[in-house]
């Protein structure tokens, strides 16, 4: 264990090294951030398709037609953490349905900083990355928007917003309204279809267990979702700001084809009250108070299903969570440091129960009852510059309390530290080095979920897990060239993982089946820019990742981790043919996923490549469009595996289902400015 700790420690003492006075620039190796977010999500507003097309790190996981998930560097659920706008925000569902990042659509959002490692010690949780999302502010000149789009399968959008304010008060307000039927695969079939023919082929047609959809449901639509953003800011004095936000999402009958039931509904609200004050004196610059809340309400059923068709029964989970936290930020100039400190707290509470012909499932215990997580942290960073050589250290110290209305109280501490140098060695190439060690503590799903037959899933003694870490990098800038690669070895300590079949008996529901491992990941990730002209431009991307447990679990004998995909990469080429109008052509394509966990539930998927290709035009400086479609050749394949922390459909000696990627698709947007 002293070796563990030295590491913490030594971090944490570099921070009192002192130098001469050197100008300060920011250090932001450690994350990516991407601007041209709505751009990128071309099939909905699913924040996951616009940010898995943009950076190599940041692989898609496919849930539905929308509000999917994103894996970041073969990490996701809590071992990555979001931020929106400064307020954490989790989902209600189990299984992942209304992941964090389903609650903002890519319409609201000003930008998106992905950090990549345990780098962010203003967030809990942040184990092997993060997501910071910026959403639009309201500016003081009035300013508005308009955005259709249609697509395929009957896709529609409308998203509005307008802005304006003087030098006392700034409003905006964003709403958007998006629907879709069912998209269908490169083999011509819908969601339905591909459940149907999963169920014929696995001997679940016409059983109790029957997945596929009932006749009267068969074509219902995929998902409809409406949003409303509103923002005020007031400056009460001189260099003094309060912010007023809410963000309210209503998502009604999504269907997930893989699982067992559909999401009824998905309601979620986001509010946000910040006062911030700059210039305080010519040492003490910002400080920056915030409360945040959210709440998610979300029910799901089989009620869609042929499972609870005629006499048959329908199944119920209904899910609740909601958060309140505070957040107080101060940043110093203290000679040629910059020094951020700040102090962090937080409650979430997680409740779900079942229900059986919507009448409370007596015979059960609630799938969650009632869990808290209250975190309290205290955090700090400071960055300075010598000459060429730029250094980030930063530190967080968390203690978190998890309990449960009738299971065991889980108390946690940690420390967490690191430390990020950057050197220049010319204008145009630098080099960096990250060293940091992270810890995320379990969530109550880990600890406490009990299954609809009674068998607790959960385990209620997990350990939190630490992940340490060191990145290596290199980058280069100049007027015709971008490049940046970046090789990573994450070692997790206490891993959590869920272990399938962990008593040996496939018939039996698995009971404790999350377990700490020790594991470890590394890879590598590459994006490039090449302006051939100053109308031809190329894109690339390419990332590559290896995961390994230390040791196989109890009665298994694959050591490879789970969630980890293969060699993928995109390359794309641009010609501005006219002023901020653009054609594009990209190529993403997939190595074959051979190298996965079969103990627990993944499976080999083939290689792929897909052709998309796109038209944005700007009629004037008030209106532009966009044409495109995506995968042309009409593929069929799927992005994602079936990792057995997800409950997904599975019968007989049948492999766990797959959901394929959408087919062919064409789609147009219009944009009005004023």
């Amino acid at each position: 264990m002293l070796h563990k700790k030295i590491i913490t420690l030594s971090l944490v003492a570099i921070a009192t090294l002192s130098a001469a006075d050197v100008e300060l620039d920011e250090v932001s190796v450690e994350s990516t951030v991407i601007t041209e977010v709505a751009e990128n999500a071309q099939i909905s507003a699913d924040l996951a398709q616009a940010l898995s097309s943009s950076v190599p790190s940041i692989d898609m996981n496919r849930r539905s037609g929308i509000a999917n998930d994103v894996y970041i560097r073969g990490q996701k659920r809590d071992n990555i953490s979001v931020e929106v706008d400064g307020t954490k925000v989790q989902g209600a569902c189990v299984n992942r349905m209304d992941p964090p990042i389903s609650h903002v659509l890519a319409n609201q959002i000003e930008e998106v900083e992905v950090i990549e490692g345990p780098y962010d010690v203003e967030t809990m949780g942040t184990l092997s990355g993060g997501l910071k999302i910026k959403t639009k502010q309201p500016s003081k000149e009035f300013k508005g928007e308009l955005n259709l789009g249609m697509g395929s399968w009957g896709y529609k959008k409308v998203g509005v917003s307008a802005s304006g304010g003087n030098d006392k008060v700034r409003a905006l307000i964003s709403a958007s309204y998006e629907n879709s039927g069912q998209y269908k695969d490169g083999d011509g079939n819908t969601i339905a279809d591909q459940i149907d023919n999963y169920a014929a082929a696995s001997g679940l047609a016409g059983t109790t267990k029957d997945p596929s959809l009932q006749d009267q449901y068969h074509d219902m639509d995929a998902y409809t979702k409406k949003s409303i953003m509103t923002k005020l800011y007031i400056n009460l004095a001189e260099d003094q700001e309060l912010r007023l936000s809410y963000t309210g999402n209503r998502s009604d009958d999504i269907l997930y084809g893989n699982s067992k039931m559909d999401a009824l509904y998905d309601d979620s609200n986001i509010y946000s009250v910040e006062y911030n004050i700059d210039n305080i004196s010519d040492i003490y610059k910002n400080i920056n108070l915030q409360f945040y809340a959210s709440d998610v309400d979300h029910p799901m059923a089989t009620t869609y299903r042929k499972s609870s068709e005629a006499a048959l029964p329908e199944m119920k989970n209904w899910l609740t969570t909601d958060m309140q936290g505070i957040k107080l930020k101060n940043t110093f100039d203290l000679a040629s440091y910059k020094l951020l400190v700040g102090l962090d707290g937080s409650e979430r509470k997680w409740d779900g129960t079942y229900y059986k012909n919507d009448v409370i499932l007596a015979s059960s215990p609630k799938s969650i009852d009632g869990a808290k997580t209250k975190n309290g942290a205290i955090f700090a960073k400071v960055d300075k510059k010598f000459g060429n050589l730029g250094i980030s250290i930063g530190a967080r110290y968390d203690d978190t309390k998890i309990t449960h209305r009738t299971l065991q109280t889980n108390n946690y501490s940690s420390t967490g530290a690191n430390i990020i140098t950057t050197y220049s060695l010319n204008k145009e190439n630098k080099i960096f080095l990250g060293v940091g060690q992270a810890y995320r503590v379990p969530d109550a799903r880990e600890l406490y979920f009990t299954g609809s037959m009674g068998n607790l899933t959960g385990t209620p003694d997990l350990d939190q897990t630490k992940n340490t870490e060191i990145d290596l990098g290199y980058e280069l800038s100049n007027g015709s060239f971008k490049l940046k690669v970046k090789t990573f070895y994450s070692m997790l300590d206490d891993y959590i993982y869920y272990h399938k079949d962990n008593d040996n008996n496939p018939a039996t529901p698995d009971v404790n089946a999350f377990e700490n491992i020790d594991a470890y990941i590394y890879g590598a990730e590459i994006s490039s820019s090449y302006f051939a002209t100053d109308d031809i431009s190329l894109d690339a991307g390419m990332s590559y990742k290896k995961g390994q447990k230390d040791n196989a679990m109890a009665g298994q004998t694959d050591k490879d981790l789970a969630d980890i995909a293969p060699l993928r990469g995109n390359i794309a080429v641009n010609y501005e043919y006219a002023n901020n109008s653009i054609v594009t052509m990209e190529m993403q394509a997939s190595d074959r996923w051979d190298t996965f966990d079969e103990d627990n539930g993944e499976q080999e998927l083939a290689g792929w490549a897909v052709m998309n290709m796109k038209v944005k035009h700007a009629l004037d400086k008030h209106a532009e469009f966009t044409i495109g479609v995506n995968n042309v050749f009409d593929n069929t394949y799927a992005v994602n595996n079936t990792y057995a922390d997800l409950i997904l459909v599975t019968g007989g000696n049948e492999e766990v289902m797959l959901m394929n990627e959408p087919g062919r698709y064409f789609y147009t947007n219009l944009t009005f400015k004023f």
